[in-house]
């Protein structure tokens, strides 16, 4: 638990104050944010001398996995990323690219997919990249036996085919409009089938691919470094000769580093310290709208959050345009629906406002009039604590006595997804994030507040479950119909939206800094970064 006595009533005036400051200008939290770091111009600095040709990049959190089919984090699958490669993937904008395969195409009925591969691309431990090769990692990842985390990605799969060395074909169960977007999300990035076979679970440390870079070391109390491949398949890339990637939790040592040159490009960069170092030392702030959606998770397993008057007394009781102001510095919007405006299928909802006084009757009528005491869980980085604070004030103020636990990101991450029972779960409250990586909202509602995605099988970390949800995310599984999909998702949205299983917050802004020397790293609007076509401007 963490103790400041001052804390709340400094948040108390710090709120006051920024509500009055947005009262009296007349724009949102979000177009204040966006104004202020255009105050200056980087882009006008001379450009900085950078020793060598290898470069550092800072992140806020420890890594957990190499492993793309048993990974469920962003970061780890950026760092993926540089090794590893999928079928298709994304551009900036994710729109949908092809990759590793020069063709793809879907039956009429959404059940059968068929991807013409790159010919003469192998693998980093020379393993050739063919039909059997995608075979075997799809084999892997829609397996339950191998209870990976991203077998609910695959779970439709019911047969898959090496039509020819350079064909692969997979057929699902049944129609799911959404799986090319699947096969464009991170878990389906391919490994070396003899590193499969010869590492088994401990591919999560030895990752072999087929990308730019190739995996050096991992020592995991302090970086992940990859060095250039020199065969890689795309002409003219790799441009730098190696990438090391350090976790630095802590948002002023990040900064530091990119000061100093320690780091030539961090991610996030601390809203609060954006404006202040922009042009300065070379430096480069670069912020845009993303799909990362922040929210806190409540337990409806566990009492009180059984009761959905509580879950939306904690709706009210917490001033999001604050939040906004005060974690992130008005870089980001309010939540107004439970996944992000740029997913496919989003539907606006209402929001709740800020209602203290509707909060504590509503708090009153479950039979909680003095409040109760509860716990929350997040990551231990400076934004996540901060964020955590927040809520902790805010509830403090209609009764509610939270208790702040931050984790590391491994041990946050065994405690809420290695639940084998639900009834075993000890999370109360735990605040965190999600991105949709594949663009589509079947991947931002249904691992997570889909009925049969309870841990472990999939990320319902709020272990919620509402029949007629289950019946519309079955719906718009088993139709390509995009009318009809959409049909489906906007009525979903509205029940769980009135549900209320999680605290909707913001979504956030991509925030990273760079040095002005370094081109071709930059974040996509799912929040992972792609450092593949990383340069040095000499």
């Amino acid at each position: 638990m963490l103790k400041n006595r001052n804390l709340a009533a400094f948040l108390t005036i710090l709120m006051a104050l920024i509500l009055m400051l947005a009262g009296c200008s007349g724009k949102s939290s979000t177009e204040e944010g966006q104004k202020s770091k255009t105050k200056k111009n980087p882009e006008a600095q001379s450009i900085v001398k950078k020793e060598g040709n290898s470069i550092t990049i800072g992140i806020k959190d420890n890594l957990i996995s190499m492993d793309p089919q048993d990974t469920n984090d962003t970061l780890s699958g950026s760092i993926q990323s540089t090794m590893l490669e999928g079928l298709v993937g994304f551009d900036k904008d994710m729109k949908m690219i092809p990759v590793l395969a020069e063709s793809y195409e879907a039956s009429d009925d959404a059940k059968v997919f068929t991807f013409k591969l790159k010919q003469g691309v192998k693998f980093h431990d020379g393993t050739p990249f063919n039909a059997e090769a995608v075979k075997v990692n799809i084999d892997r990842v829609a397996n339950p036996d191998n209870k990976l985390k991203r077998y609910s990605m695959f779970e439709l799969v019911e047969k898959t085919e090496a039509v020819n060395e350079y064909t692969f074909r997979v057929t699902l169960k049944e129609p799911f409009g959404a799986m090319l977007n699947n096969f464009a999300h991170p878990a389906a990035r391919m490994m070396s089938p003899a590193a499969i076979e010869k590492y088994g679970k401990d591919v999560a440390t030895h990752p072999v691919g087929t990308g730019p870079f190739k995996f050096m070391e991992w020592d995991q109390s302090d970086h992940l470094t990859v060095e250039k491949n020199p065969d890689y398949w795309q002409k003219g890339l790799p441009k730098v000769d190696g990438i090391k990637f350090k976790p630095v939790p802590e948002n002023g040592a990040r900064v530091a580093m990119l000061q100093t040159g320690e780091a030539d490009f961090i991610y996030p960069i601390p809203t609060e310290q954006a404006e202040a170092v922009n042009g300065k030392d070379g430096i480069i702030v670069e912020n845009k709208p993303s799909i990362v959606a922040r929210y806190m998770s409540m337990n409806t397993m566990k009492k009180p959050f059984n009761d959905v008057r509580v879950r939306q007394a904690i709706n009210y009781a917490i001033n999001k345009e604050a939040f906004l102001k005060v974690v992130y510095r008005g870089f980001g919007s309010e939540m107004d629906s439970i996944i992000p405006a740029n997913l496919q299928f989003y539907s606006q909802q209402t929001p709740y406002p800020y209602d203290p006084e509707k909060a504590k009757k509503l708090l009153k009528e479950a039979g909680y009039e003095n409040g109760f005491e509860t716990t929350v869980w997040g990551g231990n980085n400076s934004d996540a604590i901060k964020a955590m604070e927040f809520i902790q004030q805010q509830l403090g103020l209609v009764g509610i006595k939270v208790n702040v636990v931050p984790m590391e990101s491994g041990t946050l991450s065994d405690k809420i997804w290695s639940v084998q029972n639900p009834k075993d779960a000890e999370v109360e409250l735990y605040y965190g994030g999600w991105s949709s990586s594949t663009g589509d909202a079947d991947w931002g509602i249904r691992p997570l507040l889909g009925g049969d995605s309870k841990p472990p099988k999939s990320y319902n970390v709020s272990y919620y479950e509402n029949k007629k949800v289950d019946e519309l995310i079955t719906t718009a599984l088993q139709t390509a119909d995009s009318t009809k999909r959409q049909e489906a998702y906007a009525e979903m949205q509205k029940i769980i939206w009135e549900d209320s299983p999680w605290a909707y917050l913001v979504v956030e802004d991509t925030m990273a800094g760079k040095k002005n020397y370094l081109e071709g790293v930059y974040l996509l609007p799912d929040g992972s970064m792609n450092a593949r076509e990383a340069e040095i401007k000499r």
